[in-house]
């Protein structure tokens, strides 16, 4: 269904979760996927998952320095997507002033160098991993929500800036990541269990649901400003 033949894939996040299914998706395809990353041990496992079948980076997407170096040297791109920042839940009255400022530059500014310094092919793709609190907001989650829809609305905008450049955004719902890991194993089945009686599509999301969706908006070149949701349904529930 979706072709990629000899095209150039990077996946900042690509290490883990979202960014390690859309690798896998991309990669049978038959794109040349490099994910990037800092921790050079989550690498070496998705290289491993993947059988050896990608390139890595090492890639601290919080450095400009780090960043421009980076794209500098690595040529051009024909999709970029960036799957990053984690942090900032809480009460803002409760956040140290250093944690919020943490939690929009591991992601949000993360996004916004990586837009800046990547060489992405005329008619190519950058898709940016946001999530729904940035329209649908929770108790204890108002950082989370300035910072994703901070995003939203830059993808909007460089839509229009780089065109014919596509850019576009994906909103995640529940997915079935190493994050919930941190979870006690009663607990998080009970979580799961609870979600999919809820949701309509009656079930956890995997990151290769997500993969197939940011594949589809590559292969599409009639798709961009657009910021849509792979959740199973959960933004009307």
């Amino acid at each position: 269904m979706f072709e990629l033949e000899g095209q150039r894939v990077l996946i900042a996040g690509g290490s883990s979760g979202i960014g390690l299914g859309t690798a896998k998706i991309a990669l049978e395809a038959g794109a040349d996927v490099t994910i990037a990353g800092r921790s050079a041990e989550r690498l070496e496992a998705a290289v491993a998952s993947l059988g050896g079948k990608v390139e890595t980076a090492s890639l601290d997407a919080t450095s400009d320095a780090a960043v421009e170096d980076y794209f500098a040297k690595s040529g051009n791109w024909d999709h970029v997507v960036t799957t990053l920042g984690k942090g900032g839940r809480g009460l803002i009255q409760d956040l140290e002033m250093k944690t919020a400022l943490t939690a929009m530059d591991d992601k949000f500014w993360a996004y916004f160098r990586i837009a800046r310094a990547a060489k992405i092919t005329k008619g190519g793709s950058l898709t940016f991993i946001t999530g729904g609190l940035g329209q649908k907001p929770a108790p204890g989650a108002a950082m989370l929500s300035a910072t994703n829809a901070a995003v939203e609305g830059l993808t909007l905008g460089l839509a229009i800036d780089f065109a014919p450049t596509r850019a576009s955004g994906m909103i995640p719902g529940p997915i079935d990541t190493p994050l919930w890991e941190q979870m006690p194993p009663d607990a998080r089945k009970q979580y799961f269990e609870m979600i999919e009686n809820k949701l309509p599509a009656r079930r956890f999301g995997a990151p290769e649901d997500v993969g197939k969706a940011v594949v589809m908006l590559m292969c599409n070149s009639f798709m961009t400003g657009v910021v849509f949701q792979v959740d199973g349904g959960s933004a009307i529930v």
